[in-house]
This record gives structure tokens, sequence and C-alpha cells, in this order.
């Protein structure tokens, strides 16, 4: 006996499925068979959220960290060599150490100021005066100068790489004073001048301390021209006469004018152009370098 259609053998039913966009009485269309396509699967599969802490792979080598006794010593080596490039070519801090520029900066008791001295601008021009630089003495200012360098060798040498770095200050004996005059210039000041002549003309000396911080013996010199008369040097070219701002507290290019060179300053000594007072925070500002050939 032939079983209806739908039925399954023993007389238990199976529930029909209706396609509800097929055609009425949910009778199935004849389809044609449908190649079998092994990337069906793939293409509608849904995405899978990658697991936390995986590493696509070839990059496991590119992620990996050095060890920490590797990276410290490549973080102080290249620390080291930015410190060295900056204090080589760009600038470095020093102390001033005495009162013979004040009022412009401050350097009694021991407390100076701290400042900010640049090489760039002397890569592209000359120095000028009015300038307040840093440089190296020569050998009359050097007389008294004791080296700061240890009589042992390894801790001397140590002292030495310290000042590529700015660490330890460089075995020279660095001034800071102001430009008065250029190479080629004539400096003097006598009985009635007004100032510091320089080519027959006062110059501005605004800056300069006021009143003098010594008394002047009026018999030998004069309040205006901050001590004993002096001159007339007419100054070498490439070189630079130096006097500092507290006049009569200051030993500059006045108290060496018998050396060879009359006190003045050779260019390959200029260290760099004093720019800012740093430190202490209360004394911190720009410093000045006023035209004082008017």
């Amino acid at each position: 006996m032939s079983q209806r259609a739908g039925a399954r053998p023993g007389g238990a039913n199976v529930s029909r499925v209706t396609n509800v966009n097929g055609p009425a009485g949910g009778q199935q269309p004849n389809q044609p068979a449908q190649p079998h396509n092994p990337y069906a699967q793939q293409r509608y599969a849904p995405a899978q959220p990658a697991r936390a802490g995986r590493i696509p792979a070839g990059t496991q080598e590119e992620n990996k960290e050095l060890p920490w006794y590797v990276e410290i010593p490549v973080v102080v080596v290249l620390t080291l060599l930015i410190m060295f490039v900056i204090q080589t070519f760009i600038g470095r801090l020093y102390v001033i150490p005495s009162a013979s520029m004040e009022p412009t900066l401050h350097g009694e008791n021991g407390s100076g100021d701290r400042i900010f001295v640049e090489k760039v601008s002397y890569y592209f021009s000359d120095p000028e005066p009015g300038d307040v630089i840093v440089f190296a003495g020569t050998d009359s200012w050097n007389t008294g100068f004791d080296s700061n360098r240890s009589s042992n060798p390894v801790v001397r040498g140590m002292q030495e790489v310290g000042s590529w770095v700015g660490l330890v200050p460089k075995d020279e004996n660095t001034l800071v004073k102001r430009i008065i005059a250029t190479g080629g210039q004539t400096v003097s000041c006598q009985a009635g001048d007004p100032a510091v002549m320089v080519d027959g003309k006062p110059i501005d000396q605004s800056y300069t301390l006021q009143p003098n911080f010594y008394p002047v013996d009026q018999s030998q010199g004069s309040d205006a021209c901050g001590g004993p008369y002096f001159g007339p040097v007419t100054v070498p070219e490439g070189h630079y006469f130096m006097m500092g701002d507290n006049r009569t507290n200051s030993l500059d290019s006045r108290a060496h004018m018998g050396d060879e060179l009359q006190g003045t300053i050779p260019e390959e000594n200029i260290r760099g152009k004093v720019k800012a007072v740093v430190f202490p925070l209360s004394r911190m500002q720009g410093v000045d370098d006023p035209d004082i050939q008017q």
C-alpha cells in the first residue's frame, strides 16, 4: 500500500515548513540544482573578534621591547649626545661669580645669576659694540687662575668628559664683559671727556652702575671715565676692547693695556653672547645689547 506524501512510515506526521515567499499552498517550485560553492560559508560567516594579546604573524620581532639593561644605557648615551650637540653648537649656561657686571648681571655673595650664552648669533654676524659676551681670558687675564681639574688622571678624565656635556665647567678662565670697541677703532677716556670715547665720540653709558661702586681719585681719573684715565688704544683687527658695567669694580681691558694685545680679546676667544638670566626666577630676564656708539 502506497504511503501518502508527507507521511512518515509508522504514521508519524512531519511538520510542514512554510516558505513565506513561495507560491500559495506552500508548494515549493522546482529549483535547478546549485553547484557546490566551497567559499559560501566563508563569504557569509560572521566576523570573529580578535583574541586579546594576540600579535599578527610576522610582527612579533617588530614589537619586541629591549630589555631594561640595554634600554637604559641607550637612553643615557642619546641624552649625553644631545647635550653635547647643544653645548657645542647652540649654547650653554654659566654662573656669574662677581659683581663686575652689575647692575646688568648680579654675582655677589657666591649666589650669582645663571645666564644662557648662545653661539648661533655669531655664526651669521660679527660681535658688535654693546654686546655682553663670555670669553676666555688671554695670558695676562689669567694671572691667579687655578685649574678646577683633579690631579687624579681618572677623575680628571671624567671631569673633561663632563665638561663636554655641561655637567662640569670647562678648564679655562671665562669672563663676562661688554664690548666697547672693535677692530680698527680707537678708545680712550681723558680729563674733560663726558664719557668713554670711541673714535672721538662719547658712548652711551646709561647701562652702567650709578653712582660708581667705589669713589674715584679725581686727580687721576673721573666719574665719567669710571676710574683712572686711559688710552688712547687702537684695537687690532679681529679683537675687542672690553669693559664691565660696574666700572670702578671691574678688572677689564683697562687693567691689561700693558700686554702685547693692549688688553683686547681676540675673536677666537669669544664663547658666545649673553642672551638671558635664567635663574634665580626672581631675576629671569633678557639681557639688552644697546647701540652704545650713537
